[in-house]
């Protein structure tokens, strides 16, 4: 098995990378790598950037309208992506339901969705978990009656990342009661701006606003938005479930993120203290090791060969390295390591600009401002997208049999 870059994949990574250098605005790749504030105009201006090249559905093939990449290339793409600074792309369209449209939608759906996704004009959202309902997604309660010629919709969704922006939401729902949970589960495409729909923020810990519930209370919903066959969702939430798993994993940003927290150290006087360091270095290996993982997925599906049916490993390993490197970061920083409060970081005191005026005390980094609140949100990465408990399981029966 040979995991090294061949010349013309190489050749492909400099195009790549000279195109995002070229392209990715300053201000965004700043904030990206501090870990600063991203809004939305941020995060769509970038889509918008990757749409009008035809490479927001990198992942795409040609067919319909994405650059028909090898995994190798996709792979490539998103480390450049992630080391230049670019934000992640929001996957709720591009990576998520976008692959579920073209697998089992019909042409007229194709038609109507696709276009929209790959241009970065439509934001789409996510409705899988409910309250009671995480891990275990066949439990879903959100009920959708067939009536006629439209379904009749009520429930509820939470923790919905970034669903105060959505236009579009997918949601698994339940139109049957009989037989096993699985089996009576649809999936179906919501216009939010549909009277009945409701989207509640929830506030984080931090004061965030990143996550939400929506409700919908008798939303009608034309059955021409069914994916597929009504009672079959089940089958095509785990298609994307795979996407997202393999997403978690991330190891782009964690590269990227690993290279940080060494500044952080630096900055901090901590990267002489070689028990701290041998931390980083742990965790650096950690990083490679499933940098390792990917490239062998990646050199399977090159060859030809069934790929590594690892997406949960993926998941589980890459999840655990985020919080790690969270965690050291705050440790790293130590005092600096301030919970973020947005409107202080956005009247100019953070980092090096707060601490100085303080009496110029050491470090301080514009970095170390949302450390504490990064160390948060990472909390969750454990447990969404199958909580690493359950996806444990999955892997032993896998390799266990």
């Amino acid at each position: 098995m040979d995991l090294a870059f061949t010349p013309e994949e190489q050749a492909f990574r400099e195009e790549i990378r000279s195109w995002v250098r070229d392209n990715l605005p300053a201000d965004i790749a700043h904030k990206v790598h501090n870990a600063l504030h991203l809004t939305r105009e941020d995060m769509q201006r970038w889509a918008k950037i990757l749409g009008k090249k035809g490479w927001l559905g990198f992942a795409w093939p040609k067919q319909f309208g994405g650059p028909g990449w090898n995994a190798v290339q996709k792979h490539l793409f998103e480390e450049e992506c992630a080391l230049a600074g670019a934000p992640r792309i929001v996957p709720f369209g591009p990576v998520m339901v976008a692959p579920v449209i073209m697998a089992f939608g019909n042409a007229e759906q194709q038609q109507r969705f696709l276009p929209g996704i790959a241009s970065g004009e439509v934001w789409w959202s996510q409705g899988y978990s409910e309250p009671g309902s995480g891990s275990d997604l066949a439990s879903v309660k959100t009920r959708a009656e067939r009536q006629g010629d439209k379904y009749i919709v009520n429930g509820q969704k939470t923790w919905t990342t970034l669903g105060q922006y959505g236009e579009w939401i997918f949601c698994l729902v339940r139109t049957s009661t009989e037989g096993k949970p699985q089996t009576g589960i649809s999936f179906l495409l919501i216009d939010m701006k549909s009277p009945g729909v409701t989207v509640r923020p929830i506030i984080m810990l931090d004061g965030g606003h990143e996550v939400n519930e929506v409700f919908f209370d008798n939303v009608e919903v034309p059955a021409a938005n069914l994916i597929g066959e009504e009672n079959k969702g089940w089958n095509y939430a785990k298609h994307l479930l795979a996407h997202e798993r393999t997403n978690i994993a991330d190891v782009n940003r964690s590269k990227r993120e690993l290279e940080r927290l060494k500044r952080i150290a630096k900055t901090e006087g901590v990267w002489e203290d070689h028990r701290f360091r041998d931390e980083i270095a742990k965790l650096e290996v950690d990083v490679v090791a499933l940098e390792m993982l990917v490239l062998r997925v990646l050199s399977a599906e090159k060859s030809g060969k069934n790929p590594l049916d690892i997406a949960g490993l993926l998941k589980i390993r890459g999840s655990e390295i985020q919080q790690r490197y969270a965690e050291l970061m705050m440790l790293a920083a130590g005092p600096y390591a301030v919970p973020l409060i947005r409107e202080a970081m956005e009247a100019g005191w953070q980092g090096d600009q707060a601490f100085g005026a303080l009496g110029g005390f050491p470090g301080g980094e514009v970095a170390n401002a949302p450390l504490a609140s990064t160390y948060f949100n990472l909390r969750k990465t454990t447990i969404y997208g199958g909580s690493n408990e359950v996806q444990r399981n999955i892997v032993s029966q896998v390799v266990l049999g």
